[in-house]
């Protein structure tokens, strides 16, 4: 048994929640913060047995698709005034991590 813990955008978690709930996978949704942009993400644990691993990085894949946007930056110029202009990073997509399960248990 495998527990897979995505993090994604919270512009895809719904989609990439429906379409492994809609395959029956039982996914836990969490609430987490991102540490580069603050942007908020949504981190889904899935339980599932080792042969469909691949499967459900294949639904996570299909639904949480990477993008450019653009932010604000600042740069200080030598007189101490501030100037603001946006720059362009890439978010979305998925971070997934596939751990063992020793034990699993409902009770």
């Amino acid at each position: 048994m495998k527990l897979i813990l995505a993090i994604v955008s919270n512009d895809d978690a719904a989609a990439v929640n429906r379409s492994l709930t809609k395959e029956r996978f039982q996914v836990t949704k969490l609430s987490t913060t991102g540490g580069f942009l603050k942007a908020g993400n949504t981190t889904l644990m899935i339980g599932t047995d080792d042969d469909k691993v691949d499967h459900v990085i294949e639904l996570i894949a299909s639904q949480s698709s990477r993008r450019t946007q653009l932010v604000p930056s600042a740069t200080t110029m030598d007189v101490g005034m501030y100037s603001s202009f946006p720059i362009e990073v890439t978010v979305g997509g998925a971070t997934v991590f596939v751990l063992d399960v020793d034990r699993f248990q409902k009770v």
